[in-house]
């Protein structure tokens, strides 16, 4: 089923039950952000907030706040399902005479669909405010955690067009609110529309913008989604095809940019690339922790467009299980077809929530060759996004990469700390605050697949007709123990039967990790253990998911993940704990994101006005 826009596939979750109505009043600093973290970590539904303080409109948050909500916005039963549509699509035959070119006509008129339709008018133009009338704070827009610089526009759909070659751009770039008709633009140095404002700033012109909020579902993913740099190919074109039809756009009122004729509101401006940036920030990102304060361009809104009776939608990043989550499971599916045309032994890949994204992709193999594993992975790391790959995982094809701990086993039972693995360095997330400079750093790849002869130093071939092709190693067996060893700091340990050691580490002095390791590692307990993740004071390390989203977001795997010779065999130390300026880390260290104690009671003591049901509180 496609959907025109966001209200129709509101009303179709309504009927399903996935969706609820909250008619109370509710503040839209905080109260919105904790409720909806606690139905999307609960599995809870959408909700449509009626009667947000302090603005006319209603406000829709968690649209696609489940894997099944997200297939159902994409008009698919399952996200596994977008692999099977991009595979069709390029799957063209160019042989069997004219029967198997005919073969190809239903995929042509797939693609024909690719390109937006444009139309003279829409409903996203029935209301217009010009110059004075032009005031954001009438939306419901969102301060969405304790410690941001101010309310955030969390969805949308930010339009450009390059000044030299009018290619369209779409991107998700948040946007704090700076004044009645001012925002921050949060365009990121890898980022196209930093690429637009560059040229526009070397021709001397102002960067036309428009800002669509709303759309419909596949708009919205598409605005998210990874796109490969191909002529032509954007995400109009993505949304179109997702959604079976050529997407409908229009000209803005005062900017000559297409916008989504279907769209809540559009806000339509401009950014001066002459101008000086302005700070913005801090804000709770989707790594978990708060962004800090930097210099980016400000965007100045001349006009709003927007429905007569608008809805205006939102979204909520954070600590994970999030619903960027499961935006970015489709795009996992969606380009699984393309990565496997460039890198063909590819079986299946997977970014788990705990990684957030960029720090943790597993990818599974059809081995044929030594070293296939680190082809694999380094070829990975030249493609598009996964640039900012920060570990990454190769396993055989039999296991299953979205089984978390099954990786994880695999890892202990096949890697060899040192031997099989690999540090390197690259470009990084602009958002990790770890490395060891802004969107640059480490990378660490691990081989745990099933070695053969020359992975492990032996003269023997693996060729086939030799009758070599696997090494014969014996597995690593775990042996957890209960007797722990103390150190300074350690405020909690834990051995798991996977064999891993998990320590929460109160860290006051430099160095501390590292002496750490070592005293664990020539301890009698580390003779059954193959990896030491070492967290900050706030790891709890009897949840591994927790243990891994704090370890892959404090490490620099090129400075923190160590392999030390143990009497077992070996041991892989990750260094997760805080930084200090001691230790040569220039940047300042960032908190994690809590939402306060006072807003938390209040929701507790509110719910049952919410009218939502326990299950979900």
């Amino acid at each position: 089923m496609a959907f025109p826009d966001i209200q129709s596939f509101m009303r179709v979750l309504e009927e399903r039950g996935e969706l609820v109505r909250v008619s109370v009043p509710v503040r839209r600093e905080l109260e919105i952000t904790e409720i909806a973290d606690r139905l999307v970590k609960s599995g809870g539904p959408a909700v449509l907030f009626e009667n947000v303080v302090g603005s006319d409109f209603p406000l829709v948050i968690g649209l696609m706040g489940t894997r099944e909500r997200t297939a159902q916005a994409l008009g698919v039963s399952d996200l596994d399902d977008l692999a099977a549509k991009i595979r069709h699509l390029i799957d063209l035959k160019g042989s069997g005479g004219l029967g198997g070119l005919l073969g190809n006509v239903g995929k042509l008129r797939d693609a024909m669909n690719l390109p937006p339709r444009r139309v003279k008018s829409g409903p996203a133009q029935e209301v217009i405010w010009r110059g004075d009338e032009v005031d954001l704070g009438k939306l419901p827009i969102l301060k969405c955690w304790p410690l941001d610089g101010g309310p955030f526009v969390t969805l949308p759909l930010v339009i450009t067009k390059d000044p030299e070659t009018g290619e369209r751009n779409m991107g998700m770039y948040r946007m704090q609110v700076m004044g009645k008709n001012v925002t921050g633009m949060h365009w990121q140095r890898h980022k196209t529309g930093t690429k637009h404002l560059e040229k526009a700033k070397r021709l001397g012109q102002r960067l036309e913008v428009a800002v669509a909020l709303g759309g419909d579902p596949a708009l919205i993913y598409a605005a998210t989604a990874p796109l490969p740099p191909v002529p032509g190919l954007d995400e109009f074109a993505v949304a179109g095809y997702l959604r079976g039809q050529r997407y409908p756009v229009m000209k803005g009122v005062t900017v000559d940019l297409d916008v989504p004729a279907n769209a809540e509101f559009i806000l339509e401006g401009y950014v001066d690339p002459q101008e000086d940036w302005a700070m913005e920030g801090p804000f709770g990102d989707h790594t978990g922790f708060y962004t800090l304060p930097d210099l980016y361009p400000r965007f100045h809104v001349t006009a709003v467009t927007m429905r007569e009776r608008p809805v205006y939608p939102a979204t909520i990043v954070g600590r994970p299980p999030m619903e960027d989550a499961y935006l970015i499971e489709a795009s996992e599916r969606l380009f699984l077809p393309a990565a496997q045309l460039i890198l063909p032994e590819i079986v299946d890949y997977h970014m788990p929530p705990a990684g957030v994204a960029h720090n943790l992709v597993f990818v599974s193999i059809r081995k044929t060759y030594p070293g296939q594993a680190y082809k694999v992975a380094n070829g990975l790391f030249g493609l598009g996004q996964m640039m900012f790959a920060k570990v990454i995982v190769v396993v055989d094809e039999d296991v299953t990469v979205n089984d978390f701990a099954a990786v994880w086993r695999e890892v202990v039972e096949k890697a060899v700390p040192g031997r099989d693995t690999l540090t390197t360095r690259g470009p990084t997330d602009v958002l990790d605050h770890s490395s060891r400079g802004w969107g640059y750093g480490g990378k660490l790849i691990i081989d745990a697949t099933t070695k053969l002869p020359e992975e492990v130093g032996s003269g023997v071939s693996s060729r086939e007709e030799q009758g070599h092709d696997r090494a014969g190693e014996s597995l690593f067996t775990p042996l957890p123990v209960t007797d722990l060893p103390t150190f300074d700091g350690v405020l909690a340990q834990r051995q798991t039967p996977d064999g891993y050691w998990y320590v929460a580490l109160d860290k006051t002095r430099p160095g501390q990790a590292r002496e750490l390791a070592e005293a664990f590692a020539a301890h009698p307990a580390a003779r059954g253990m193959r990896h030491l993740l070492i967290g900050d004071a706030q790891t709890d390390v009897a949840n591994e998911q927790d243990v891994w989203w704090t370890l892959l977001n404090n490490i620099d795997p090129e400075r923190d993940v160590w392999p030390i010779a143990t009497a077992g065999g070996g041991l892989l130390a990750w260094d997760g704990a805080r930084k200090l300026p001691e230790e040569g880390f220039v940047r300042e260290w960032p908190p994690k994101i809590e939402m306060t104690p006072e807003v938390q009671s209040r929701v507790e003591a509110r719910w049952h006005l919410y009218g939502l049901p326990e299950k979900w509180r």
